[in-house]
């Protein structure tokens, strides 16, 4: 399909974690579609969505999903089966991308730097510690550092943690640890087959979980980052590659810590993130607009180039 006017039809909500920003996501893209002239439905994620969508019969979804089942190659299946082009990556793209552990197998080999990690039992960690502390418990497929613990020797969590204590381990039964990597947090977007640029993320206090991601004033955006330009560049080109080597489509988002005492040793890719925010305060419309693209532009380019 050319270029031209669409009937686009908006994913978001859902029931993961992340509803409340994928309902921003979707409201911001909603409205910037329809500000260029196209027709828009807005769909709220319930259990009935297939049928939604084909009673509103677009000629796209834009997928404002975030998290499961949105994020991790369910409604991308779905949608391939009713044969209904989408934005953002594919089905085996999404599948492999939510899981941090199935990305690390096919990023590591193709050299791409990435913390050594472990699968570990919830309950384990009662008995005693995956790794030597500081180290970082995740879920293994979740997104926007949803379910993130640094565990440290004067953390609140006790030694072993404690079987009380509010943690991911009291949500999931497998974690992800982590050795922690200090240094600074880094974030690059690829759109359009390009890296953006790089930004980087300074939480007013903490590190940068869920709420300093979405609460505005909890963390400066530096954007473009303040770095050397062969750190810079050398982040601007693992993400690129993490793009293409993991079949991305429409934006992502690789997520960085810098240890820069390691110098460009000291740089390791934390995630791809296939389906990043589109809300005021996300990184890849910012990113967008540092590079001269308006946020109307940035929705449409990505629509755009799920119709090719």
């Amino acid at each position: 399909m050319t270029k031209g006017l669409w009937h686009v039809a908006v994913l978001m909500g859902g029931w993961a974690n992340e509803r409340p920003v994928s309902l921003m996501s979707g409201a911001g893209v909603a409205d910037a579609l329809e500000s260029k002239g196209h027709k828009v439905t807005r769909i709220d994620m319930d259990r009935n969505v297939a049928a939604k969508i084909a009673e509103a019969a677009p000629d796209v979804v834009f997928n404002a999903l975030h998290g499961v089942p949105g994020e991790d190659g369910a409604v991308q299946g779905m949608l391939d089966l009713m044969g209904v082009k989408y934005t953002h990556s594919g089905m085996v793209t999404s599948v492999i991308a939510i899981d941090k552990e199935l990305t690390k197998q096919r990023l590591v080999p193709a050299g791409i730097p990435m913390p050594e990690g472990t699968i570990v039992s919830s309950a384990s960690l009662y008995e005693r510690d995956p790794l030597p502390r500081p180290y970082v418990l995740k879920p293994v497929n979740e997104g926007s550092s949803v379910g993130v613990a640094i565990v440290t020797d004067d953390s609140n969590y006790g030694n072993p943690i404690g079987r009380d204590v509010a943690g991911p381990w009291q949500e999931f039964d497998e974690l992800l640890a982590e050795p922690f990597i200090k240094g600074r947090e880094l974030t690059v977007a690829v759109l359009g087959g390009r890296a953006l640029t790089v930004t980087e993320l300074v939480p007013k206090t903490g590190f940068y979980d869920f709420d300093a991601k979405y609460t505005e004033g909890m963390t400066e955006h530096v954007c473009p980052a303040q770095i050397p330009q062969d750190a810079f560049d050398r982040m601007m080109q693992l993400a690129l590659d993490a793009h293409n080597l993991l079949g991305c489509k429409g934006a992502s988002r690789s997520d960085f810590r810098w240890d820069e005492e390691q110098g460009l040793a000291g740089i390791y890719l934390l995630e791809v993130n296939t389906q990043p925010g589109m809300t005021p305060l996300s990184l890849v419309p910012e990113q967008a607009k540092q590079q001269g693209i308006s946020y109307p532009d940035l929705v449409e380019m990505i629509v755009e180039e799920a119709l090719t």
